[in-house]
């Protein structure tokens, strides 16, 4: 049995088998080899591997969404089966005498090109189809393959690190846990995990070698402890500790259907965070009466394009929809730091937290915020919808977006677009904006805390780096004054106010925040019961 210890992010015990992810190197490397039959034997292995997981992936889509959505994974398995693009990989292999990677990389190349080439848009189509199959053969060959399909039952994840541009490949339901060599308690990865209401474990001292794949593996997220292949003492031991954790979360299910509301009778509006639609499930299973923060940016993550107005129309009016008529507060696209997407072409910074991020992309790309801002007034005709709007440090900067606002709305009302009634309420993450919030709120409808940035700011510690983790204390008194200020202000000119950072499913600082005259809570699902009980409790 090996024992491993990390800094636990969410408690909980999880039991289960290992899958290492490893990131996937986008350079493909060009290697001799000496043994050609070894190497075309790999080829031919990853090859049938990728046949197999899209005829998988073409079953599943026949039962969840049709025939004709369906049809792209059958293309797929013609064109990974075509003789002159399997013929030009084995060439190179046996001619060239080059790794199998590379034979495919070089393959891929040849083909796409020949196909943007043709006049036919059918066939330029597929040049991107042609790209897809050869990265998914490249990251059976090299091992760094994260799709669905590659995890066919629930597992505990073991990386170097997730950033939130790889936790979205993930399909929700087949993480048990994750544990990680890197990352902090406010990393995305934990944030993550605090989403999904499931055991979490960060700067755990294991490595990150396949050998530990299908492993047999246990996480105490109450302990911070990893288990490989554990004793039969240690299971039975796990076991009755992951009944008791099952049973206690069991016992919060009373809270449902109750009021947030203190003992002397203030409410306190209790929403969740969430990354996704697929996190609504979660939303409405620990009965929160909103949601607070819709993380917007994860719908650009782990793609190559900007998803268009529809699209993302589509997402709002869904979340929207779901809720009932309950609040839904957006948050427009926060991406840089470290949130990126190679397609927004964000040129490389010193410093990225300090830099062109969130709301400076938006005003300085009108284009991509202005399609965003359509898409969410047309789905505010769907719901009860407010906008918000991150790392705000000025009065102009907010006197700007409500003007492209209401551009936007003539420019729906020209088309004979509907929207509805919506909220326009701005993030609190910067000492500049905490001190200047008298200023601001008379702009806005309300404000939302965003403590991680808040906290990483104000003390000047990367929130990232876990080397500081000794020196990072969430309950400064620095942070704490900015937040009682903050509140005080909005309640001046009759805005709301509300944190939707981790600091609000803090419940050492509950009676605190409620003594301070915070108006919303919004926290991770799996927080909710919980927190409505302390709430109730003070």
């Amino acid at each position: 049995m090996l024992v491993r210890e990390g800094k636990s992010v969410f408690k909980g015990v999880a039991i289960g088998k290992i899958f290492v992810y490893k990131k996937a190197d986008k350079a493909v490397t060009k290697e001799t080899i000496t043994d050609v039959e070894a190497e075309l034997a790999r080829f031919q292995a990853a090859k049938e591997k990728a046949l197999e997981q899209l005829k998988s992936l073409y079953e599943k889509a026949l039962r969840d969404v049709g025939e004709e959505e369906a049809m792209i994974f059958d293309v797929h398995q013609m064109l990974l089966d075509d003789l002159d693009y399997n013929e030009s990989i084995t060439g190179i292999i046996e001619s060239e005498k080059m790794n199998a990677e590379y034979a495919v990389f070089m393959t891929c190349e040849q083909f796409m090109a020949m196909f943007l080439s043709m006049d036919d848009d059918y066939m330029r189509g597929r040049a991107a189809d042609i790209e897809d199959i050869s990265k998914r053969v490249i990251s059976i060959l090299n091992g760094t393959q994260v799709s669905p399909e590659a995890m066919p039952e629930p597992v505990i994840i073991v990386a170097e690190d997730l950033a939130p541009s790889e936790t979205v490949q993930f399909e929700k339901d087949k993480i048990l846990a994750i544990v990680t060599q890197k990352g902090s308690a406010n990393s995305h990865t934990a944030i993550l995990a605090r989403t999904m209401n499931i055991p979490s474990l960060v700067t755990t001292d294991i490595e990150v070698d396949p050998k530990y794949n299908g492993r047999t593996a246990v996480v105490d997220g109450f302990a911070g402890l990893l288990y490989v292949n554990p004793d039969e003492e240690t299971m039975v031991k796990m076991t009755e500790k992951k009944k008791r954790a099952d049973e206690q979360r069991a016992l919060l299910q009373e809270m449902r259907g109750k009021d947030t509301v203190t003992k002397s009778g203030k409410h306190i509006h209790l929403y969740s965070n969430i990354g996704g639609v697929q996190d609504v499930d979660a939303v409405l299973e620990n009965d929160a009466e909103g949601i607070g923060l819709f993380r917007s940016e994860f719908l650009y993550l782990g793609r190559d394009n900007y998803p268009g107005e529809d699209e993302q129309f589509e997402a709002y009016k869904t979340v929207l929809s779901r809720m009932q008529g309950k609040k839904v507060i957006i948050r427009t696209l926060d991406i840089g730091a470290d949130k990126q997407a190679d397609y927004f072409e964000i040129p490389k910074e010193e410093n990225p937290a300090l830099g062109f991020r969130a709301i400076r992309i938006c005003l300085t790309r009108e284009e991509v915020f202005r399609t965003q801002l359509r898409a969410l007034l047309r789905a505010s005709a769907f719901g009860n919808l407010g906008i918000m709007f991150p790392m705000i440090i000025s009065v102009k900067e907010i006197v700007r977006i409500k003007e492209i606002v209401e551009e936007v709305k003539l420019e729906l009302d020209r088309e004979d677009i509907a929207y509805g009634n919506f909220e326009l309420g701005i993030m609190i993450e910067t000492p500049a904006a905490a001190v200047i919030s008298d200023l601001l709120a008379p702009h806005v409808d309300f404000f939302s805390i965003g403590t991680n940035d808040l906290s990483q700011y104000t003390l000047a510690i990367d929130r990232q780096n876990q080397s500081l983790d000794n020196f990072f204390d969430p309950h400064h008194e620095a942070i704490l004054r900015l937040i009682q200020l903050t509140i005080e202000n909005a309640h001046k000119s009759g805005a709301w106010c509300g944190i939707c950072g981790e600091l609000g499913a803090d419940m050492e600082l509950t009676a605190r925040f409620l003594q301070m005259g915070i108006d919303e809570l919004s926290v991770s699902p799996g927080y909710t019961l919980e927190l409505r009980k302390r709430i109730r409790e003070c």
